[in-house]
């Protein structure tokens, strides 16, 4: 079955930096697009950065410039390198892949940023 890991997360103060993992098994990693989505207190779940079996990438427009996604897909990981870190940042991380319609989540990893 599909199985999507993410790992991390953690408290870091404004302007710091974290980098977030996400392994994914039970699919054809190397053909799939694979995306990172957060949810803040209250908030929606929104997309954070997609990024296609070609390493075509996509940003919000409130990560453009300090967040970067990429992959490995020897190892059947995409990163999320987050830079210059706000407190708005502060959310649960989530990985994703749709399958055939179907979205596949992780159970998340915390990131905290402190002002």
């Amino acid at each position: 079955q599909v199985q999507l890991v993410e790992s991390g997360g953690g408290l870091v103060q404004a302007g710091g930096s974290l980098r977030l993992s996400c392994a994914a098994s039970g699919i054809i990693f190397s053909i799939s697009t694979m995306a990172w989505y957060r949810q803040a207190p209250g908030r929606q779940r929104e997309l954070v950065a997609h990024i296609t079996r070609t390493g075509n990438t996509n940003y919000a427009d409130s990560v453009k410039g300090r967040f970067a996604i990429s992959r490995d897909n020897a190892k059947n990981t995409v990163y999320l390198q987050m830079n210059s870190l706000k407190p708005e940042d502060t959310a649960v991380y989530f990985c994703n892949v749709r399958l055939v319609l179907t979205d596949f989540w992780g159970q998340g990893t915390l990131v905290t940023v402190s002002s």
